[in-house]
């Protein structure tokens, strides 16, 4: 990026409130396409991918007490650890048995599985995703009842356990029993009276172990007699089952309503990153030199009303420098340079002037519409056009040749020398000049085809005034001279005359880009040409 890019795209254009509405608008074509695209993905979603079923098995769980009628006083949630739970809901021995039931492979399973614990329950929802409704509702029950008999066994083998604690407790007490037992003495030697001290201590400690194992025989059996399911299936999955595609036209509204709030935020990502002229304002910020006025696009004579306006600047200019050319330069060709130069030299001959137009031969065809336009829209008074300017032949000057002047039906008509006349007496406009030459075919000043030397200039009558349309490079020396410059990007001609001259810049709105217009204004600098200001044109067409 050279120094021009670096001032022009260092130049931050505030964006205020009317814009928000304004860019979107202005540049629907990236709003439309962005919402268009996201609708276009949405439907092919919908379209070209399976829809996907997902459904629900709700299992309750209950707590393993001995007696079913009591709860723990702690609560539901705190008798059972509900994370414990989710983690053997996904465990190993639940995804490979619900996958052999299903004929799948684990890992499909597990993907496809997904175990949901609301908070403070003690409730399980098993959800799975198939790609068929019965492959979904079967996966879904599978995996509930898989986790219920896993969980049922895992409380059996705990019971199993404590049983077999609880009977080789029972065994030892036993044991000591009997040989406490046997060191009583028989019933028959046994005196009558009081017992003596060791024996009651050993009847006292047979009675202490009968009684634990009367206790121990208690919790055994509360252990054996207790009910080991782990819950129960409450609402077990069934038809029908939703899908990812239910909600279609849900789904495409709001792809369209999401469509449009992206594009919005593309257009201003995209109006944030295009360095383009958007206001008058702006324009003169980078020019450096005041606004002439501001010429609407469109052919609705909005523009020569506007180049109207234009005009008056252009005539006090004339007025204190009467002999420099008007050079009217623009960076590209779809600025609306020519409109302006046409529409710019019609005022100026409306006004009264004599105006010499040059402009290179691709834009002959634009002006002479404006001109045509021109004419019919303000018929041109009667007057003699002296010839000022004879049309020259490989460089030399052909005597006694001229224009023909455009005649209205009741005017009289001139003759004299040096003068041509029409052979149509209703004609609006005569365009063409005679040369001396071996055929009787005259030559037209309109065609681009000729060389410079031999197109004669084309004098075209509007109101008060003349516009005479020559060649580029072909410029009196004296007189109303207005310039349609070539685009300085591409031609350096324009900045060439307007040493000579003065510069009138053409700005479009929304299309000249920063670093094209500060790269021309550049240009002039360096060349020392002045600029007397520059027009703002309408820029886009929506």
């Amino acid at each position: 990026m050279d120094v021009t890019d670096a001032v022009a795209g260092g130049r931050q254009r505030v964006v205020g409130f009317a814009d928000v509405v304004r860019i979107p608008v202005r540049r629907w074509r990236t709003v439309a396409a962005t919402t268009a695209a996201v609708v276009l993905v949405t439907l092919g979603y919908l379209l070209f991918f399976p829809a996907t079923y997902r459904a629900t098995t709700v299992v309750v769980l209950r707590p393993v007490v001995t007696d079913p009628f009591t709860l723990p006083a702690g609560g539901a949630d705190r008798a059972i650890n509900m994370t414990a739970e989710n983690g053997i809901a996904l465990g190993n021995e639940v995804v490979d048995a619900t996958a052999q039931t299903l004929g799948r492979d684990a890992d499909d399973v597990r993907d496809a599985l997904s175990v949901e614990v609301p908070t403070g329950g003690q409730v399980l929802r098993f959800e799975y995703a198939g790609d068929t409704e019965p492959q979904a509702i079967t996966g879904a029950n599978a995996a509930a009842q898989t986790y219920l008999k896993v969980r049922e066994a895992i409380y059996q083998q705990q019971r199993a356990a404590l049983l077999l604690s609880y009977d080789s407790t029972i065994k030892q007490v036993t044991s000591q029993r009997k040989a406490a037992q046997k060191e009583l003495p028989d019933d028959g030697t046994t005196a009558p009276g009081p017992a003596s001290p060791r024996v009651q201590a050993m009847l006292d400690q047979v009675s202490k172990l009968n009684d634990q194992l009367a206790q121990l025989a208690n919790a055994r059996a509360k252990v054996s007699s207790a009910d080991l399911s782990p819950g129960a299936i409450t609402a077990a999955a069934r038809t029908p089952v939703p899908s990812s595609h239910d909600h279609a036209p849900l789904y495409l509204l709001a792809a369209l309503v999401g469509g449009v709030l992206v594009g919005v935020l593309v257009a201003h990502s995209r109006e944030a990153l295009d360095r383009r002229v958007r206001s008058v304002e702006q324009a003169a910020d980078l020019v450096g030199v005041p606004a002439l006025g501001t010429v609407r696009g469109g052919g609705d004579g909005g523009a020569a009303a506007d180049a109207r306006y234009v005009s008056l600047a252009v005539l006090k200019w004339l007025g204190r420098h009467p002999d420099r050319p008007l050079i009217v330069l623009s960076s590209r060709d779809d600025e609306g340079r020519t409109a302006v130069t046409g529409n710019l030299a019609v005022a100026l001959a409306e006004a009264g002037q004599d105006v010499h137009l040059a402009a290179p031969a691709e834009s002959e065809t634009e002006l002479k519409e404006i001109l045509y336009a021109a004419q019919r829209r303000t018929p041109p008074r009667p007057r003699l056009l002296p010839v000022a300017d004879p049309p020259r032949l490989n460089g030399v000057a052909q005597p006694g040749v001229g224009a023909a002047l455009p005649m209205r039906p009741g005017f009289a008509r001139p003759t004299g020398p040096g003068l041509q006349t029409a052979g149509d007496p209703d004609a609006t406009m005569v365009m063409e000049a005679a040369v001396s030459r071996p055929s009787a075919t005259p030559l037209l000043a309109s065609r681009p085809d000729r060389p410079a030397d031999e197109r004669a200039a084309l004098a075209v009558l509007i109101g008060g005034g003349v516009v005479r349309l020559r060649p580029l490079g072909d410029l009196p020396e004296r007189g109303v001279v207005v310039v349609d410059a070539p685009p300085s990007d591409t031609d350096e001609r324009g900045v060439r005359d307007a040493q000579s001259g003065v510069a009138l810049l053409v700005v479009a709105r929304d299309r000249t880009r920063n670093v094209e217009l500060t790269r021309l204004v550049d240009r002039l600098r360096s060349a020392g040409a002045q600029a007397v200001g520059f027009v703002l044109t309408g820029g886009r067409r929506g």
